[in-house]
């Protein structure tokens, strides 16, 4: 049984981008990269991909993960949930060699990883008191608290303001708390917990602190993963050399 299992999620179908788990950026598929970085760990003992291409399980199987089954189409859409995907892993490995402790759930469209943090977060989490689950974040450039939505009469409102006023909008970044965006770097999850509650992240999740990252969602993104790339190439040679 293994303890620590990576899985990866890459199905197809993307409608923003298409076949954005496997476009080629730096001369390599997306899908490939998060292989990369999990295979480097010192950590994860499997690296699965589930996806429900078979073209894609092929992809993932050439470039060393394993592909042993094909995510069903319900569970495989736009609306479906992170949980839907690591509940039917979770069930196929219940079935062949036994669940493992962790799953360490690894999104391909945050591809440049240093496979560094990803043993930091195993270790972060394995050793955390009453921790249900690590999230990866980083820091956002401008806090969330100097962001607006838009009020019922249709005017702009601080976030979670209970007026309309914004003059304290215009404060400095400095006289704001700090607030983190969720990046999609690492989660770290306990099957026990999974299986006990129904979640996968539960009320007591800790943070790992990253450095700031792109996760891709538009063309654009992709431009600036490969401006990133052109500026510190060392990424490239940690992963595929």
């Amino acid at each position: 049984m293994s303890k620590v299992v990576a899985l990866i999620p890459a199905r197809s179908g993307s409608k923003g981008v298409p076949n954005k788990n496997i476009r080629i950026l730096g001369g390599q598929p997306l899908l490939a990269w998060s292989i990369a970085a999990c295979l480097k760990s010192s950590v994860i003992d499997r690296v699965i991909v589930s996806t429900d291409s078979h073209e894609y399980a092929e992809l993932a199987k050439k470039y060393g993960a394993e592909a042993p089954f094909i995510r069903p189409a319900e569970i495989s859409g736009d609306r479906s949930t992170d949980y839907d995907f690591i509940n039917h892993a979770l069930n196929w490995l219940a079935d062949e060699e036994g669940e493992p402790e962790y799953i360490v759930h690894i999104r391909p469209t945050t591809p440049l990883r240093d496979p560094k943090f990803l043993d930091e977060a195993v270790s972060a989490f394995a050793t955390a008191h009453n921790a249900t689950a690590l999230r990866s974040v980083h820091e956002m450039p401008e806090s969330a608290y100097k962001t607006f939505e838009i009020a019922h009469g249709g005017q702009l409102k601080r976030l979670g303001a209970t007026d309309t006023a914004l003059d304290s909008a215009n404060n400095a970044r400095q006289q704001f708390p700090n607030t983190y965006q969720a990046n999609g770097y690492v989660d770290v999850l306990s099957t026990a917990f999974i299986r006990k509650n129904g979640l996968i992240h539960g009320d007591h999740v800790i943070p790992l602190i990253t450095p700031l990252v792109v996760e891709v969602d538009t063309e654009d993104d992709f431009l600036h993963l490969e401006y990133q790339l052109n500026q510190a190439p060392d990424i490239y040679k940690k992963l595929f050399n």
